[in-house]
C-alpha cells in the first residue's frame, strides 16, 4: 500500500553525499517521503526523495544530480507554508537540521549572519544579551526559520513598526543554477557596472543577471508597466509575483539622485519573497533593531461588529501603536474548549464579535499607561467598542498566544468543512480595509454561500479571512477555486495584493497574470528563466503553476470510513478525523528555548519525523488508504511513532489539540492484533503483577538491581539499557503498612475536629510498590492536617498498559475502577492521587474507554478526581489548611512538572501548596519532558535519547542548584530520571510538606 518505487538512480549520489538521503522502498525511506508530501497547506504530492544536506557542497551535488535527471529541488525549512511552497514531486531539500548556525553577530553595526535553518525566536534569544532583535515576527516565530521567512518575505505582528523580512535582508549567499555560490549584497554604482562587465563575478550566469536587469530597468516602459500593475505604494504588504517593484523603486531612487550614494543596487529584495524559485540560499546577513522599550501595554478593545473594530484600527494607527491585531468571535468561541487557550482568555468580557489587540511601547510605566488610556478615550469619544481591558508587560503574553493560535485552532471544528487557506493573505491600503472587508464578506456569502472568519494584521491592512470548505468534495473544490478568482477581482479593484506575507506558491500562482497584468507576468517568467533556465529550483511555484484546486490532500468524493477503535473518538469525529485536525502549523517543531513540552523527541533530534505533525500525517496516510495494510505499512508507521514519549503535551499545546498519545496507543493495539504482542511490551504492561510477586521478597529484587553487574544482565534480558538503574522495591507496600497502622487516625485527630473530612486516596501501583516514603508521608501529612484518609479497594490505573498500547487491558481496568469506585467518589468525598500519570487516567482516558453504560459515571467521577496538589490547593484556598502547622524556616524549592500534569492541569496548584510553609520560595524549572516517560527511558534503543532530552533543560537546572535547594517532582519517572541524570534525590510535594510540618 505504501510502497513508493523510484527509477531515479539515487544510489549513484550516495557515495559523495554527506547528509541524509531517503529515496528507496524501505519502510523508513517510505515514511520520510510521505511525511514530506505536505506542508501547512491543503496540498499533497509525494516527493521522489528527501535530502538533508550537511553543507553547500551537498546542495551543489543535489543540484547537479537533479539537473541530470530532470528533477526539481524543493527547498524546505520548517514546512509551515500555507500556499504549498514546499510541496512537489521532486527532491525535497530540508535545511532545518544541518543549516542552523548563527555564524556572526556584529552588535556594533547591528547585523547578524546566519544559515537559513536558524529559528527566528531562537535567534532573538541569542541576540537579547546584545540588546538587539530581528524584527519580523510571524505567528510561527517559535519554529519559523530564516530561510522560509526570506522565501515568503514574512512580516508578522509588529510589521507596522518593524517592517518585513525584505526590509532587513542585507545580503544573501546562494547557490545559482550553474552551481556557482554567489553573495548578493548592496553594490555601489561602480561595483554594479563592474559586475555587468564581468568583473568580480564567480560565473557567467552572475554577470548575465546584472546585465539583463540593467537592460530591463533601463527601459521606461517596463518600469511603467511595473508601477501600473503592482499594488499601489500604500499597500505595505505586497508579495504577489517577484518583487520587481522593489527593484524599480531602488533603481529610480538612486538614478534620480545627482550623486547616487552607496548602495546603488542589491538583488536581496528580489530574492525575498521568491519562494526558493531563483536560487538556493545558504547564508543571510540580516539587519537588526534595538530591543523595544521595557514597558508594554495591550488594549484589548471589544466590539459588536467587525466594521467597528476596523474603524477602531484607524484610530489605533493615529495613536502610533506598535501592533494592531484582530480576533473574531468564531476563534474566541473555539478557545473555550481548547485546553491551552482556556488559560489565555481571562481578558475576554462577554461575547464580542471582535477584539482588537492594540499594543504600545514606552520606556516608563507611566508613559505606556498614558498611551493606552488616550487610545481608549479616543475610542469612547467615537462610540467604538464596549469594553477596553488593558494588560501590562508579562500579562500581555496570554492574549498574544491566543491570537497566534487563531488559524490553527480553527481545525478543531468537527466535520469535513475545514478552514481553507485560500483568500487568507490579501492586503489592501489600511484606509480601505473597512470597505474592502464589507465587500468581501458580502461577495463570499451572496455568490458562494460562505461565511468568513477574520483575524490578524488589521494594522497592516491584511486580515486573514477564512471560509469553511469541504475540500473532500468536488463541489467544495469548485467553491475553493471560484472564491479565489472572485476575491482576486476585488483585491485588484482596491489596488491591493493577493498575497501579503504567505506567498503565491501553487495556490495563487494562477492569478498573478490577472493581478499584475500580462506584461508583468511575462517579465516574471523571464526572470525565472534567466535565473533558473533548467527549471530546477522549486518548479511550479509563483509562475507556471498547476491548477490551484489539484493535488489536494484527499481524493474528491471518495468517502473513507473511520476505523473501528477501542477508545471512543466520536467527539473528534473518529480517529482519522483527529489525525486530519493537524493543520501542519508546526507548533511541535519549537525548540526547548521557546519553552513548553511539545515535542520532546523533536527538541532532541531536530528531525521532522519526530514531530507530532509527522506522526499525525503518517496516521492520516495509513487510515486514508482503502486496501488492507501490509507488514511494510505497519513498519513504516511504527518507525515514525517510535519516539513518541506519550507525554500528552500535544493535547494541550497543539492548537488543534491533536492527541497523539491516544492515537499511538490505538494504532499499537491494532498492530498487536495483527502481529502479536512483544514480550517487553507485555512485561511493562504487567508491571503491577510483577511488582506484586517481587514484593514477596523485596530483598532479593533489590539485591539484584542494586548490584551493577547483575542489574546489567537483568536489564539486557528484558531489553532495558544496562546503564539504567531500576527503582527499588519498598520493604513493604504502602497498603500493607497502612493496614498495620490501626488507630493512627484517631491519635492524630485527638485534639482536632470532631468531623474530619474524608479523602479517598487512590493508591496507584507505582506509589504502592516503589515509592513507600511518598505514600507514607502523604497519608501522615493529611491526617496531621485533620483529614481521614480512606484507601478504597481498586485495580491498578492501567497506565502501564496504555503506555505500551495494550488498550484492551487498560479498558478492562477502567471498567473495574469505575464500577468499584463510582459510589464512593463525590464532591464531598473526592478521589485524590499522588502519581499524575495514574490518577489522571480517570480524567483523561476513562471517560472514552468505558462502555456506553458507564460513561456518565466515568464523567461524573472525572469531575471529582484530583491530583494531590490540586486538591490540597483547593482546601487551602477554602481556609481548611492551617499554614501555622508548617515550619517558618526559609528554604528554596525548585519544581519540575510531570508532562501529564502540565498538559491536563496546571502547575499553579503545585506552587500554591509548596508555598504553604511561609518562607518557602518556590520556582518552576522551565523544563519540558524529563525524558523518562514511563518505560521509554529504560528501553535500550531509547535510553540515549531519553538522557538527551533531560540534558536540554532539566539536568542543567538541577545541577546548578546547591544541596540546600529542595528538588520537587510529582512523577515517579521524573524523580528516577533526575536521580540517574544528576545524582540528586527529588521529592514528591507530599514528602516536602510532611517534612515541613512544625
Amino acid at each position: 500500500m505504501f510502497r513508493l518505487p523510484s527509477i531515479v538512480p539515487f544510489a549513484s549520489l550516495l557515495p559523495s553525499f554527506e547528509g541524509d538521503l531517503y529515496f528507496d522502498e524501505s519502510p523508513a525511506h517510505t515514511a520520510q517521503r510521505l511525511l514530506y508530501a505536505t506542508d501547512a497547506s491543503v496540498y499533497q504530492e509525494i516527493p521522489v526523495a528527501v535530502a538533508l544536506p550537511k553543507s553547500p557542497a551537498d546542495i551543489k551535488r543535489l543540484l547537479r544530480f537533479a539537473q541530470t535527471n530532470g528533477l526539481g529541488l524543493i527547498p524546505r525549512a520548517a514546512g509551515t507554508s500555507l500556499a504549498g511552497q514546499v510541496v512537489g514531486s521532486g527532491i525535497v531539500v530540508d535545511i532545518s537540521k544541518y543549516f542552523g548556525q548563527v555564524l556572526e553577530i556584529n552588535a556594533a553595526e547591528r547585523w547578524v549572519r546566519v544559515q537559513p535553518g536558524v529559528i527566528r525566536d531562537d535567534l532573538n534569544a541569542q541576540l537579547r544579551p546584545h540588546g538587539l532583535l530581528f524584527g519580523p515576527e510571524t505567528s510561527t516565530a517559535s519554529r519559523a526559520m530564516i530561510g522560509g521567512m526570506i522565501g515568503n518575505n514574512s512580516c508578522g505582528l509588529h510589521s507596522i513598526i518593524w517592517g518585513t523580512t525584505r526590509d532587513h535582508l542585507l545580503e544573501v549567499r546562494a547557490v545559482l543554477s550553474d552551481g556557482a555560490e554567489v553573495t548578493f549584497g548592496p553594490l555601489s554604482r561602480d561595483a554594479f557596472e563592474a559586475k555587468c562587465r564581468g568583473e568580480n563575478v564567480v560565473s557567467p550566469l552572475e554577470q548575465r543577471l546584472y546585465t539583463q536587469f540593467r537592460d530591463w530597468l533601463s527601459q521606461p516602459d517596463i518600469r511603467q508597466h511595473i508601477r501600473d500593475g503592482y499594488p499601489k505604494p500604500t499597500v505595505t504588504r505586497r508579495n504577489t509575483g517577484y518583487a520587481l517593484d522593489a527593484l524599480v523603486s531602488m533603481w529610480e531612487q538612486e538614478n534620480d539622485r545627482a550623486s547616487a550614494p552607496s548602495p546603488y543596487f542589491n538583488f536581496a529584495p528580489l530574492i525575498a519573497g521568491s519562494e526558493g524559485t531563483l536560487c538556493f540560499i545558504t547564508e543571510a546577513k540580516l539587519n537588526l533593531l534595538p530591543l523595544p522599550p521595557a514597558e508594554t501595554a495591550l488594549v484589548c478593545a471589544h466590539f459588536d461588529t467587525i466594521r467597528q473594530s476596523l474603524e477602531a484600527n484607524l484610530v489605533a494607527l493615529d495613536h502610533r501603536c506598535a501592533a494592531s491585531e484582530l480576533v473574531d468571535d468564531y476563534i474566541l468561541q473555539l478557545t473555550k474548549t481548547n485546553i491551552e487557550q482556556t488559560k489565555n482568555r481571562a481578558f475576554v468580557e462577554g461575547d464580542p464579535k471582535a477584539i482588537l489587540m492594540v499594543e504600545f511601547f514606552d520606556d516608563t510605566a507611566a508613559g505606556v499607561q498614558q498611551q493606552a488610556t488616550a487610545f481608549v478615550k479616543a475610542l469612547q469619544q467615537k462610540g467604538l467598542g464596549y469594553a477596553y481591558p488593558i494588560l501590562f508587560d508579562a500579562d500581555t503574553k496570554k492574549p498574544w498566544a491566543l491570537r497566534k493560535a487563531g488559524l490553527s485552532i480553527m481545525y478543531n471544528i468537527p466535520g469535513d468543512d475545514k478552514p481553507a487557506n485560500v483568500i487568507e493573505d490579501t492586503a489592501v491600503d489600511v484606509r480601505d480595509l473597512p470597505d474592502y472587508i464589507d465587500e468581501l464578506d458580502r461577495m463570499a456569502w451572496e455568490q458562494h454561500g460562505l461565511r468568513l472568519e477574520y483575524s490578524a494584521h488589521a494594522g497592516a491592512g491584511e486580515i486573514h479571512a477564512l471560509p469553511l470548505i469541504n475540500l473532500k468534495s468536488g463541489e467544495g473544490r469548485q467553491k475553493f477555486r471560484a472564491l479565489l478568482m472572485d476575491t482576486a477581482q476585488l483585491v485588484k479593484k482596491y489596488g491591493g495584493s493577493l498575497s501579503g506575507e504567505h506567498g503565491d506558491g501553487r495556490l495563487r500562482g494562477e492569478c498573478i497574470a490577472f493581478m499584475l497584468g500580462p506584461e508583468n507576468y511575462q517579465l516574471c517568467k523571464d526572470v525565472k528563466a534567466l535565473w533558473d533556465p533548467h527549471n530546477t529550483f522549486n518548479p511550479g511555484k509563483v509562475v507556471d503553476t498547476p491548477a490551484m484546486n489539484e493535488s489536494l490532500r484527499s481524493e474528491a468524493d471518495t468517502p473513507i470510513p473511520q476505523p473501528q477503535t477501542i477508545f471512543d473518538f466520536s467527539k473528534d469525529g473518529g480517529l482519522l478525523e483527529l489525525a486530519e485536525k493537524c493543520s501542519g502549523s508546526g507548533d511541535c517543531r519549537k525548540t526547548h528555548l521557546s519553552g513548553g513540552t511539545m515535542c520532546p523527541s523533536y527538541m532532541a533530534t531536530r528531525r521532522e519525523r519526530d514531530t507530532t505533525r509527522a506522526r499525525a500525517n503518517m496516521l492520516r496516510h495509513f487510515y486514508s488508504r482503502q486496501s488492507k495494510p501490509t507488514d511494510h505499512d505497519y513498519e513504516a508507521v511504527k518507525d515514525v511513532l517510535d519516539l513518541c514519549l506519550s507525554c500528552k503535551a500535544c493535547k494541550s499545546e497543539c492548537p488543534s489539540s491533536v492527541d497523539m498519545t491516544r492515537m499511538k496507543a490505538e494504532f499499537t493495539q491494532q498492530q498487536y492484533r495483527e502481529k502479536g504482542v512483544p514480550m517487553r511490551a507485555r512485561l511493562v504492561g504487567n508491571f503491577s503483577r510483577l511488582m506484586s510477586l517481587a514484593s514477596l521478597a523485596p530483598w532479593a529484587y533489590n539485591a539484584i538491581y542494586n548490584t551493577p553487574a547483575l542489574r546489567r544482565m537483568a536489564n539486557r534480558t528484558v531489553g532495558f539499557h544496562p546503564d539504567r538503574t531500576m527503582p527499588e522495591l519498598g520493604h513493604t507496600t504502602v497498603r500493607a503498612w497502612a493496614k498495620k497502622a490501626v488507630g493512627r487516625t484517631q491519635s492524630a485527630l485527638a485534639a482536632g475536629t470532631t468531623a474530619p473530612r474524608v479523602v479517598h486516596l487512590f493508591l496507584d501501583e507505582f506509589t504502592n510498590y516503589n515509592d513507600l516514603s511518598v505514600g507514607q508521608k502523604a497519608i501522615q501529612l493529611l491526617e496531621r492536617l485533620g483529614y481521614t484518609v480512606s484507601l478504597p479497594d481498586h485495580a491498578e490505573s492501567g497506565r502501564t498498559y496504555l503506555s505500551k498500547g495494550l488498550v484492551e487491558d487498560a479498558r478492562a481496568l477502567a471498567v473495574r475502577n469505575v464500577t468499584g469506585l463510582r459510589d464512593l467518589v463525590s464532591a464531598d468525598t473526592p478521589l485524590v492521587g499522588l502519581e499524575p500519570s495514574a490518577i489522571l487516567t480517570f480524567r483523561d482516558e476513562y471517560p472514552d474507554l468505558v462502555p456506553a453504560e458507564l460513561k456518565a459515571d466515568a464523567r461524573r467521577m472525572a469531575q471529582h478526581t484530583f491530583l494531590f496538589e490540586e486538591w490540597l490547593a483547593r482546601e487551602a484556598e477554602a481556609g481548611r489548611v492551617d499554614r501555622t502547622r508548617f515550619t517558618t524556616d526559609a528554604r528554596q524549592v525548585k519544581v519540575h512538572g510531570h508532562c501529564h500534569q502540565k498538559a491536563l492541569s496546571t502547575m499553579e496548584p503545585v506552587k500554591t501548596v509548596l508555598s504553604l510553609p511561609a518562607n518557602y520560595a518556590v520556582e518552576l524549572i522551565p523544563s519540558g519532558c524529563c525524558g523518562m516517560a514511563g518505560s521509554f527511558g529504560y528501553e535500550t534503543e531509547h535510553y540515549e535519547l531519553s538522557m538527551q532530552i533531560g540534558e536540554l533543560v532539566l539536568f542543567p537546572a538541577v545541577r546548578q542548584t546547591t544541596d540546600r535547594v529542595i528538588i520537587s517532582a510529582a512523577g515517579t519517572s521524573c524523580r528516577h530520571q533526575i536521580k540517574d541524570g544528576t545524582g540528586r534525590h527529588a521529592q514528591h510535594p507530599a514528602e516536602i510538606l510532611f517534612d515541613a510540618l512544625a
